[in-house]
């Protein structure tokens, strides 16, 4: 970039909202996971509104500069950062509740507003938004450019089974809406889908119009001990064919529980059993939540549990839950580094994936941990490095075992991703999964709405160089 770029965004926007070089502050170079890049922009700019994105853009595509945009940061893919220089912009300062229609059940936000924000909105007026990928303090825009999940996607889905609308910025400047706030929608190809989960590589959200739903009046936590994993995960299809949908299913294997008790000091109340089930259901009366409780109590005992623990109190259920919501700063905490991959697998094969994963970490000399949502098949395998590992042991072993792993979850008819994304830090295994002409496509998608690979370049997909 030159000085007249430099001149042109100050120009557009505000001076003391524009940083150059040396002046941007270096945690503004990667997301939460800097081993999957850390890039110095050469401008960085703080957003206030629609029109100064459109300016942006408009320049950037006529002068072929790089954009990539930031909200709060939290991705664990790499993907929000400047992998080839150019502009940083952030949407946080565009942080307002637009409207709330009680009539319609939405909820209307710019894309800086925080999850935490967007939820407490809703309750005020006694709604719900249910999502809740565990980092509160996300942006409510990257929940929607990476398709958040989290532990409620089992009873309610994930961050695109509640978007209705958007309002976005493409790479040339213009500004355009995809779909309404409508219950339904067959008008042309659904691009709001294909835009929910592109990463930042596709355009820029400036609204975002959400579905909101009835708050639930009851929640009721449970905690499930078993002697080992296979009878714990054996458990999960008997509790989604009950009546009541749990709201969500989490296995923990005793491991994990030290780990968070032994470096966060949050301790588990129930200490029986090599694997633990969590689980929570949401209710619109008591008789309804007792109902659903007691189906699941009785299930779980008739499938082997070492017994049944009810956290009947908000307290209660809060100790449980900081103990799985903390897995990943009590493993940073027990390690020099840390890798992961957030495969999904069916249901039914969790426990064998979990067997395989570890057995696929001893060989390389990798410790292995696996988590997560067993409700969706969603696993966490987590590789953790020890102080005694040399660079070239670590990235050696878990290059092996990221290898070995996503194939094992495409031969189990999974996913390579279930909701971290692509970024950059799985540039490299997205080709090989999906094979040839499906990455094509993927290709010819990026060309359609940016055939100038400004926006966002070098995540998700890239092409050929030479």
């Amino acid at each position: 970039m030159t000085e007249e770029d430099f001149a042109y965004i100050r120009q557009v926007t505000a001076t003391e909202r524009v940083w150059i070089g040396d002046a941007i502050a270096k945690e503004y170079y990667h997301d939460e996971m800097p081993e999957y890049g850390v890039f110095q922009p050469e401008l960085y700019v703080e957003v206030l509104d629609k029109e100064e994105i459109c300016a942006i853009m408009k320049y950037a595509y006529e002068q072929n500069i790089p954009v990539v945009v930031r909200g709060a940061g939290t991705g664990l893919a790499g993907g929000a950062n400047c992998k080839y220089g150019g502009i940083l912009l952030s949407v946080m300062k565009m942080n307002k509740l637009i409207c709330l229609d009680k009539a319609n059940m939405t909820i209307t936000v710019q894309p800086g507003m925080l999850l935490a924000d967007v939820a407490a909105a809703a309750a005020a007026e006694g709604l719900f938004y249910p999502p809740d990928p565990g980092e509160r303090t996300a942006s409510i825009g990257g929940n929607v450019i990476t398709n958040a999940g989290g532990m409620r996607a089992v009873r309610y889905g994930l961050t695109r089974d509640f978007v209705r609308c958007i309002e976005a910025v493409l790479p040339d400047g213009s500004l355009v809406q995809f779909s309404s706030n409508v219950v339904k929608n067959t008008t042309g190809y659904d691009i709001k889908d294909l835009v929910i989960g592109s990463e930042g590589t596709l355009c820029i959200l400036t609204e975002v119009t959400l579905k909101l739903l009835p708050a639930p009046k009851f929640s009721r936590t449970m905690v499930m001990p078993f002697e080992n994993l296979e009878t714990c995960i054996d458990m999960v299809p008997h509790l989604l064919q009950m009546s009541a949908v749990p709201t969500a299913i989490e296995f923990l294997e005793r491991e994990l529980i030290d780990i968070v008790e032994r470096n966060l000091h949050k301790m588990l109340p129930v200490k029986e059993g090599e694997a633990v089930l969590i689980v929570m259901y949401d209710a619109g009366s008591e008789q309804e939540l007792l109902s659903a409780c007691n189906e699941a109590a009785d299930a779980a005992l008739e499938a082997g549990v070492i017994d049944v623990y009810i956290a009947d109190t908000p307290e209660r259920a809060a100790s449980v839950w900081s103990v799985r919501g903390g897995i990943l700063e009590g493993m940073k905490a027990e390690s020099v580094a840390q890798e992961e991959c957030d495969v999904v697998v069916p249901r039914s094969r969790i426990a064998e994936y979990v067997r395989i994963a570890k057995a696929i970490g001893q060989k390389y000399g990798i410790r292995v941990e696996p988590c997560g949502h067993a409700g969706d098949g969603n696993i966490h395998t987590e590789m953790l490095r020890g102080p005694e590992m040399s660079d070239e042991a670590w990235i050696s072993g878990t290059q092996a075992c990221l290898k070995e792993l996503y194939a094992t979850s495409k031969e189990f008819g999974g996913q390579l991703s279930g909701e971290h994304g692509i970024g950059n830090g799985r540039l490299t295994y997205l080709k090989p999964f999906v094979g040839d002409r499906m990455y094509k496509l993927y290709q010819s998608i990026k060309l359609a709405f940016d055939e100038k690979l400004i926006l966002n370049p070098g995540k998700i997909i890239v092409f050929d160089e030479d």
